[in-house]
């Protein structure tokens, strides 16, 4: 019978050590001309992860390791680097990947030690809360999210725009995602013909600021969450002190001179707008993104005339329509804040409610764009009242 020395002795005579310095090279200092990084994963304890960890690095815990490893690596020739606290779980776990057919998998020598003691640079994590680790257990489950995920969607600041029909169902699901800090701009207050489509609202509030009925639902619905209630309207005095504190920003708006202010604004401030409107039976949704892809104004590049864009007051809204538009807001808010997915950025997702369809329209960066091609310190604010129809 060998000893557990003899036996650790042998799987790592069959295995592929490297160094710290190496991994450090490979991983953090960037891959070699042509090649891609290793994928490094920290297989210790919780306890043991709650201390640091190498930047970069997924955590799954050994006894994890062989159930999450295809979701966490689907490929089996991706090259692999697994480091423990001193290098034997990790030896160990090189080797039981191996049986499973990855072909390309090392075990970092001396383990987590051997890098502080290199004095390479580690950090650490958020650490959730028994009960955060309890709410949020679904996302955990996925490897795109995990806890380091809702870890960055607790650290998340996102700002709505309307408190309205988008607004409600965006909100509610970027709330229950556990996106720590809301933001909402609106001047409204609760009106009885509201409540068809503003799910956030109920009768009980009919009169109270929009922003005052929000801040109720969402920090019952989820008390992680902190609201933060602008009652006002986006004006050129205020929109850049009001966005600059948010990451992405989810644009509900259901007039023309706030849309336009909000994208040049954004443009200067270099944030993430989420746009999407509805009309009767119609909605139309997408991505702008500062540094890439088209800008709003690309889309339309002036207003329409005054008279000529019906609001849904006027022409009406099916009730049902900004639940599932808004919902596909907040997806793209939440894959923008977790760096993961494709967003729709350059793409136009049109849906028709009367018959069921989603059209996929391309949308182009213009190079003449009278904001999106300027240099953002030159970019001006102004506010487009006295050119757009306010029912837009």
């Amino acid at each position: 019978m060998a000893t557990f020395n003899e036996l650790l002795t042998q799987v790592k005579a069959s295995i592929h050590e490297v160094s710290v310095e190496e991994t450090k090279a490979r991983v953090l200092d960037g891959p070699p001309a042509g090649g891609s990084a290793p994928v490094l994963i920290d297989v210790r304890e919780r306890d043991e992860y709650e201390q640091g960890f190498v930047p970069r690095a997924q955590w799954i815990p050994r006894g994890f390791l062989e159930i999450k490893i295809e979701d966490a690596v689907p490929e089996h020739d991706t090259e692999i680097i697994l480091y423990c606290a001193g290098g034997t779980r990790s030896a160990l776990a090189a080797q039981a990947l191996g049986q499973l057919g990855y072909g390309k998998v090392s075990s970092m020598a001396g383990g987590f030690r051997a890098w502080k003691n290199a004095g390479y640079a580690f950090e650490r994590p958020r650490v959730l809360s028994p009960e955060q680790l309890k709410r949020y257990s679904r996302h955990i489950m996925l490897p795109e999210v995990g806890e380091v995920g809702q870890g960055k969607l607790l650290d998340a600041k996102v700002l709505f725009l309307g408190a309205g029909g988008l607004g409600s169902p965006s909100s509610l699901y970027i709330a229950a995602a556990g996106v720590g800090t809301i933001g909402i701009v609106d001047d409204d207050v609760v009106d009885e013909s509201n409540l068809q489509r503003q799910i956030l609202h109920n009768m009980e509030r009919l009169g109270m600021p929009k922003v005052e009925s929000a801040r109720k639902t969402l920090q019952a619905l989820n008390p992680d969450v902190n609201v933060v209630a602008h009652q006002t309207r986006l004006t050129s005095e205020n929109v850049l002190e009001i966005i600059a504190g948010y990451d992405v920003i989810i644009d509900g708006a259901d007039n023309f001179p706030t849309r336009y202010l909000l994208n040049d604004a954004a443009l200067k401030l270099h944030k993430p707008v989420i746009h999407a409107s509805i009309f009767r039976f119609e909605g139309q949704m997408t991505t702008f993104l500062p540094d890439s892809g088209p800008c709003y104004r690309c889309l339309y590049p002036d207003p329409p005339p005054p008279g000529m864009a019906p609001s849904c007051q006027e022409a009406g809204v099916l009730g049902v329509l900004p639940g599932l538009v808004g919902t596909v807001q907040a997806t793209e808010a939440i894959k923008l804040i977790l760096g993961v997915g494709e967003t729709l950025s350059g793409r136009l997702l049109v849906f028709d409610a009367l018959g069921t369809k989603f059209r996929t329209l391309k949308l182009r960066k213009d190079s003449e764009c009278r904001v999106c091609s300027k240099d953002p310190a030159e970019i001006e604010l102004i506010d487009y009242e006295q050119f757009c129809a306010l029912g837009g």
